[in-house]
């Protein structure tokens, strides 16, 4: 039986993002649940700090490290022109990376696969025969997002990219942007479950019929998904066991060992009734 790792106790998570946000949100919740479960069986916690810029997350590093609040942080979200590894690495502060590692610095890293599951997303779609896709996407400065974007190109150059910031308010002003076009899309995907919901509602307002003449798929599958009218066809991923992957990488790396390649659980296409064949196909040749 393993004994608990001396120190703090904690492992850091600072989250920059409107704080409404995690609250309506349920990646977040489902993913520090994760952690926390299999941190706890060695008597650890999470310390989660919700800020606004990663100046401020940057701030909350250099504070727990002074001060010796935290064991270790996990780093999420992470963008193009990335300080923060070189800060946790100068602070000396053992930090996990969630998502890709990062360059020019020796990080462990829990990776993710964005684009093999937004491929497979785009081609359930045109198999289905619809040609006109658009996309509402999380924030561009994400590498994940750009990994989501890259590979959607790439199976469908035509198709519409929108970006958003994963609020409610973001997937309903951009669907009805989308449907107000004169060339309206077939098929919309959202970059996650708050989103995608907040979309369907979008459509109901302007009598839009799901799935007769708009399919939605949503990213990460949760509650909302299986309980909206008409239930909606998702890329689910199991956010929980994503959290204990990186509480795993988490615990190898306070206790001093070789912290082993580790990737999230990947997307998967759950079909449900937000997705049919467009009331008028159109041929791929078109």
């Amino acid at each position: 039986m393993s004994s608990a790792v001396p120190g703090a106790g904690a492992v850091g998570l600072v989250l920059a993002r409107p704080l409404r946000l995690l609250g309506i949100e349920p990646f977040f919740m489902e993913f520090i649940g994760g952690i926390d479960e299999r941190l706890a069986e060695r008597d650890l916690s999470v310390l989660l700090h919700v800020v606004t810029t990663h100046d401020d997350e940057i701030a909350t590093y250099r504070r727990w490290a002074a001060h010796h609040l935290v064991d270790a942080v996990t780093v999420v979200n992470r963008t193009d022109d990335d300080h923060r590894p070189a800060v946790l690495q100068e602070l000396g502060l053992p930090a996990v990376l969630v998502g890709a590692p990062a360059e020019a610095c020796d990080l462990p890293a829990v990776r993710t696969d964005d684009a093999g599951p937004m491929r497979e997303a785009v081609a359930y779609l045109l198999g289905l025969g619809h040609r006109r896709i658009a996309r509402v996407s999380g924030p561009a400065n994400l590498l994940h997002t750009r990994a989501r974007s890259a590979a959607m190109r790439e199976v469908c150059a035509e198709a519409v990219i929108l970006e958003g910031d994963y609020s409610e308010e973001a997937g309903a002003k951009l669907t009805a942007e989308l449907l107000d076009r004169e060339d309206r899309p077939t098929a919309i995907l959202y970059d996650n479950d708050v989103m995608a919901v907040a979309g369907l509602a979008a459509a109901a307002e302007r009598g839009v019929a799901v799935p007769d003449q708009l399919s939605l798929i949503a990213w990460d599958d949760s509650t909302l998904c299986r309980l909206a009218v008409p239930p909606l066809t998702t890329m689910s991923v199991d956010v929980h066991q994503f959290g204990r992957a990186v509480a795993e990488s988490v615990l190898e790396l306070v206790d001093g060992g070789p912290v082993a390649e580790r990737w999230s659980p990947i997307a998967h296409l759950v079909e449900r009734a937000s997705t049919a064949a467009p009331a008028e196909p159109v041929s791929r040749e078109s």
